[in-house]
């Protein structure tokens, strides 16, 4: 598992919403609350941790972006991302100004 965490967090980076928005148009973001820590989410989803992940999306913790989080964003496409990649998916975490 720490190998995992290790590859995963060599993995992390930011983003510009103008970035993400072919993946939003694919349907492979999943944006994640700033009171998680996005390693933690992205280890736990590529580890299948089915329990962990099913409770957050319960929790309304992790979920994809929702039609008016992401016009929010598209009328400021500079908006910046905490992201990690967990093929196919993206995770987001919003970065505050």
């Amino acid at each position: 598992m720490s190998d995992l965490r290790t590859q995963l967090t060599d993995n992390l980076d930011e983003a510009e919403w103008d970035w993400l928005i072919p993946h939003v148009q694919r349907d492979a973001v999943i944006l994640v609350t700033p009171g998680l820590d996005l390693l933690d989410v992205g280890v736990a989803i590529a580890s299948d941790q089915v329990s962990s992940v099913q409770a957050w999306i319960d929790g309304q913790l992790i979920a994809k972006p929702s039609n008016t989080q992401m016009g929010n964003w598209n009328s400021d496409r500079t908006k910046r991302f905490k992201t990690l990649i967990i093929q196919p998916y993206v995770l987001i975490q919003e970065i505050s100004a």
